[in-house]
């Protein structure tokens, strides 16, 4: 059942191939826009990007011993896979157990990875999928592939979140923050809809704003 309704999205197209479907606003221009400023920021992030990886393989070995990115399999849009890349914040571990109503485990974040996830800076390395056209600066927050399974099998709206590329921040990280379980899960998807539904140049201004202010904040989790 679930391979089935996972085969019928991942066969649909995109917002933007032809005429956006009702379910999401803004509209051509928008969203051709959003490309452009997506690819133009990523671009200008790159020449950032390269100093802070130079300066955390120095730092790494001696306060966060292991790999210096961490690549997770998530659901991007029409619900197929990606690999996200981001710089690796936690105790590195060989398999993933944590399930998908366990809570994050605060006890593998290591003293330099706090401080990245505190600024953001651990989420820069995502840049990458977005200049590959996986992912947006601004979206739905892609799940762990694994997990994500699961939500869509349980969390109505799951699947219509993912008409739209997921984004680095978005409307459910300004309100919602953090989420763990199929409960939390729900009220994240209902502000990702209602992102979907009201997308347009105002809304993409209020959360770029806001997504600033959280990072120069240090208001990261």
């Amino acid at each position: 059942m679930l391979d089935h309704v996972l085969g019928d999205v991942s066969r649909s197209r995109g917002p933007t191939d032809n005429l956006l479907p009702p379910l999401i606003g803004g509209g051509k221009v928008f969203w051709a826009c959003k490309r452009g400023f997506d690819i133009g920021v990523s671009l200008l992030l790159m020449l950032v990007l390269i100093p802070v990886a130079g300066v955390l393989i120095i730092l790494n070995p001696f306060l966060n011993s292991g790999p210096l990115f961490y690549v997770q399999e998530r659901m991007g849009r029409n619900c197929v896979p990606f690999r996200a890349i981001k710089f690796r914040s936690m105790m590195h571990v060989g398999e993933i157990l944590r399930g998908h109503e366990d809570p994050i485990e605060i006890e593998r974040i290591t003293p330099l990875g706090r401080f990245m996830r505190k600024c953001r800076i651990d989420e820069l390395p995502q840049i990458i999928n977005v200049l590959k056209g996986e992912m947006s600066l601004i979206g739905p927050r892609p799940d762990y592939y694994e997990h994500a399974k699961v939500f869509l099998a349980s969390v109505p709206g799951y699947a219509e979140r993912h008409v739209i590329r997921p984004g680095i921040s978005g409307l459910a990280q300004i309100e919602v923050g953090y989420t763990q379980g199929c409960e939390a899960t729900r009220k994240k998807v209902a502000a990702d809809l209602r992102y979907i539904r009201n997308a347009g140049f105002r809304m993409e201004t209020w959360l770029v704003w806001k997504t600033l202010v959280t990072v120069l904040g240090f208001k990261g989790a």
